[in-house]
């Protein structure tokens, strides 16, 4: 069996990349769990379906969640159903017996989808660790002699272990922590849904959860969300600000809404978003089914643009808080290489069709974060790119221009008056027609919560 599959990609002349077999399989497994089959739906066992032959009688009745991208139980009862088989349901072919043996290759692959802890401990250890550990070989059927596991035992004693994760998001959501925001409008959360477990969960399993968020102005910069997986689901009109260093973020099916991110140390990924903006420094940016999203990014690699994309658009990191900088060093991010501008098509839908484009200086305008903060960051890490910085330029000096003009208008008393009320007028229908109305009215003055954003 060939255990390891070398590939290079042009990175280097003696660079070469090495990815293994047999986790490159599952992840290429799990990557059709949500997807609609027609012979797997005509034989019942669409994933995940209330049809599914769950072998668990309580996973059923919990399988309840109306996001099956989050339902852990229904992913529990995806992996007793197909992957975890009894040599009963095996084909003649496939030869499975008592005395049929599993690599141990094999195990450690399987780490990539199964991690457990010993007696319940708060330290969570990968698959072939605990399958390999002295007092648990009987169980797991490991052999010293032969190096490998007796599929038989394997497979009972996952079986009879396999339970749901329990730093997962139906669990937190179900018994996590409800968690307190700087800025939020009574009487719009009622079906909003925000809870974390870093209270309970290893430094690797801290999850933040907000779904259904409507309408609202969120900020929170704290050790809650430091280092943690953060899931966004079903926001709507809102603007949410998590100014930490955060490990990774999925934001899922958000309408018109904008996200202004601490440094995301791994993957910020998009799915099925409409009408979105997102503002942040991360290592990897990917996206996915999404229409008319803005991404005001740095990267230090390119953005992977997936399938169902539509008229997006990247532009330059254009805003800054006063912990940024370092934010971006405990994540180990850095302002140079900065590949916002180069994004890579993965799958082109229509050729003749770009999928993206490129923010015009003229249209590109800095963003102020409007809340008071601790630290030495003054201005965007890294600057802007020269073109922008010059767009920025010439508008200032319009200003500047138009200033003057006023100045030296000689306006009376009661013409200043008039000329403030038009301009104070031609203002507020920008505010509304450009939705920032709504951002402003959201926030709360100063004095009274600013603050509390950073604490």
């Amino acid at each position: 069996m060939i255990d390891r599959l070398k590939c290079g990609f042009g990175l280097h002349r003696f660079s070469v990349l090495s990815v293994d077999t047999l986790q490159f399989l599952l992840f290429l497994y799990i990557q059709q769990l949500n997807k609609v089959s027609l012979r797997t739906s005509l034989i019942g066992e669409e994933w995940p379906s209330p049809r599914s032959r769950s072998q668990s009688p309580d996973l059923t009745e919990k399988s309840n969640c109306h996001n099956k991208n989050w339902n852990d139980y229904s992913h529990q009862a995806f992996i007793y159903d197909h992957l975890l088989l009894d040599p009963g349901q095996l084909t003649a072919s496939f030869h499975s017996t008592h005395s049929s043996l599993v690599s141990r290759e094999a195990v450690v692959a399987l780490s990539f989808l199964i991690e457990g802890t010993i007696s319940r401990a708060r330290k969570v250890y990968p698959l072939h660790e605990l399958a390999l550990w002295q007092p648990l070989h009987a169980d797991s059927g490991f052999s010293k002699i032969s190096k490998t596991f007796s599929f038989y035992k394997l497979e009972t004693w996952l079986r009879s272990c396999l339970t749901g994760n329990p730093f997962g998001t139906s669990a937190c959501l179900k018994s996590g922590k409800k968690l307190a925001w700087a800025h939020q409008v009574e009487g719009t959360t009622k079906r909003a849904k925000i809870a974390c477990n870093t209270h309970v969960a290893p430094r690797m399993h801290r999850l933040v959860v907000m779904s259904q968020v409507y309408k609202q102005t969120l900020a929170k910069s704290s050790d809650t969300l430091v280092g943690a997986h953060v899931k966004i689901h079903r926001c709507n009109e809102s603007f949410i600000y998590l100014l930490s260093p955060l490990r990774s973020v999925t934001i899922e099916k958000c309408r018109n809404s904008i996200f202004v991110l601490g440094p995301v140390g791994t993957t910020l990924h998009l799915h099925s978003c409409d009408n979105v903006k997102v503002i942040a420094v991360c290592h990897r940016l990917s996206i996915s089914s999404t229409t008319a999203c803005v991404f005001h990014i740095l990267t230090p690699t390119r953005p992977l643009i997936l399938s169902g994309n539509q008229t997006v658009t990247f532009a330059p990191f254009h805003t800054h808080y006063p912990m940024l900088e370092d934010h971006m060093a405990r994540t180990g991010l850095a302002t140079v290489p900065n590949y916002w501008d180069n994004p890579m098509v993965v799958c082109r839908e229509n050729s003749d069709t770009s999928v993206f484009r490129l923010l015009p200086p003229c249209e590109f305008y800095v963003f102020i974060i409007p809340f008071e903060m601790e630290g030495d960051t003054t201005e965007i890490p890294g600057g802007l790119p020269s073109v922008y910085q010059k767009a920025l330029g010439q508008r200032e000096q319009k200003i500047q221009i138009w200033q003057k003009t006023v100045k030296e208008a000689h306006l009376t008393k009661d013409q200043r008056k008039q000329f403030q009320v038009l301009v104070e007028n031609k203002f507020y229908e920008w505010l509304i027609n450009t939705g920032h109305r709504q951002q402003l009215d959201s926030l709360v003055p100063p004095a009274a919560g600013s603050k509390q954003a950073a604490g």
